[in-house]
């Protein structure tokens, strides 16, 4: 895809262990010094109920657009090791982490393999991812169903607290 016209991506990064704020600082610096990406925005930092396993602290939460020329494939191994290079450790579903980074979105694209799926499978299910993205991206429209994500964000399932800080990555 090297070549090819840059193509919107965005990110979802959250943390819930330790110097959370450090780590999302440092996983935008890190996804910004990656080949062929320009991070182009970052929402505001939110602090939000843990999803899923709730016997855990609280996230941090954020959503990074950027620019690439690269694929998807390579995005994600990039993201993957950025996490790894980090101390992210193999960890039960929706359980603590130093960082997650997942890919949201990239441009118009649906990818279905066994190792990513983009859009992000229960993207729409989650305010923590919504409510950042509608914030950088009101009326972008979700390749898969149409719909932009404030009207997505409108009827999601959930009714986790979700709490503006003052944190500032960008």
């Amino acid at each position: 895809m090297s070549g090819d016209p840059s193509v919107r991506v965005y990110l979802g990064i959250g943390s819930n262990i330790g110097e959370r704020e450090m780590h999302l600082r440092e996983s935008v610096q890190r996804i910004n010094a990656l080949e062929c990406i320009t991070v182009v925005e970052v929402s505001s930092v939110y602090e939000t109920e843990p999803w899923g396993f709730t016997g855990q602290g609280p996230f941090l939460n954020c959503v990074v657009c950027l620019e690439t020329d690269t694929t998807p494939e390579v995005l994600f191994n990039n993201v993957k090791r950025i996490e790894k290079d980090m101390g992210r450790t193999e960890a039960k579903r929706n359980h603590p982490r130093i960082i997650d980074i997942d890919i949201l979105l990239f441009g118009s694209l649906e990818i279905h393999t066994p190792e990513l799926s983009i859009p992000h499978p229960s993207m729409l299910q989650r305010r923590f991812v919504l409510v950042p993205l509608a914030e950088l991206a009101p009326t972008l429209r979700h390749p898969h169903c149409g719909d932009s994500i404030t009207s997505l964000l409108a009827v999601c399932p959930d009714k986790g607290q979700i709490r503006k800080t003052d944190i500032q990555l960008a």
